[in-house]
């Protein structure tokens, strides 16, 4: 699964593909919506509505996918797909609901295309990016990043590595061999709460993450690592190469690569944290 946060309307909606599709949080789309203190309340009580008008199906249609709260754990929501979305947004009588169907129809269309060119995800990722203030350098490393990345959990798929709570071990068990931390206690440095740790990442803290992926995707191949535990081994040794010449690097340098600094700041804040690196 691959999770993200769309905003409409200057509201967060959180949105995770499932099955090749974007599916959507149900309460986050009717606060955007209605603007109602108690989505949760809401939604209750449409669900009861739509069942009394003989929507009996709507519970096979609702999934419960995790999605991370404000407070960064993860929690089981009900999501739904564009689809069923569209249906959802009928039973709800807001003003807001037009504008909402097209922003939808958009977002699924996109996806569509992204299906059929992989390019254009990149582009649209490298153009949210940069209209977020980052600098073409970051840009860059970042979406190097990104391919290194797919690369090593195409790696693990094929050797049985499946569930999503074994991809989050592996990560850690790189993460903390390379920075000598967690990735939990890397966030909490910089501040960060639901926001991807790699998108607040300086210049070097991306170069190493990319190292010990890219070290843990050659090493599971010539250790032909089969399933969860062999894989765990393989990602540690591969942690550990970025770690050694992380800890070679600070000794020379005198410096900690690992950093508080993050990107929550404005764009012209941003823009004079990367001149300051």
């Amino acid at each position: 699964m691959e999770s993200n946060i769309a905003v409409f309307k200057g509201k967060e909606v959180r949105r995770i593909i499932h099955n090749k599709e974007w599916w959507f949080s149900v309460v986050d789309v009717i606060e955007a919506l209605t603007g109602s203190a108690r989505p949760r309340k809401y939604w209750s009580d449409l669900k009861k509505k739509l069942s009394d008008e003989g929507y009996h199906e709507l519970s096979e249609k609702i999934g419960q996918l995790k999605m991370q709260s404000a407070d960064g754990k993860f929690y089981e929501t009900d999501c739904a797909n564009t689809e069923t979305m569209f249906r959802l947004i009928q039973s709800i009588p807001s003003p807001k609901a037009e504008p909402f169907k097209r922003w939808l129809a958009k977002v699924g269309y996109e996806r569509v295309q992204e299906i059929e060119d992989p390019e254009l995800a990149t582009k649209r990722t490298k153009a949210l990016y940069k209209a977020k203030g980052y600098s073409d350098d970051w840009i860059e490393k970042r979406m190097r990043g990104i391919a290194i990345r797919e690369e090593l959990t195409d790696e693990w798929k094929k050797r049985e590595v499946k569930k999503k709570r074994e991809y989050e071990i592996l990560t850690a068990e790189i993460a903390k061999a390379a920075f000598g931390i967690t990735p939990s206690r890397h966030k909490k440095l910089k501040g960060l709460k639901r926001e991807n740790l790699r998108d607040h990442m300086n210049d070097l803290e991306l170069i190493f993450s990319m190292l010990g992926e890219a070290a843990t995707t050659e090493i599971t191949r010539v250790d032909d690592a089969k399933g969860f535990h062999e894989s765990k081994h393989s990602a540690r040794k591969g942690g550990e190469v970025a770690g050694k010449a992380r800890e070679d690097l600070e000794k020379k340098t005198g410096k900690k690569v690992i950093s508080s600094e993050n990107y929550l700041s404005e764009p012209e804040s941003r823009k004079r944290l990367e001149r300051k690196k």
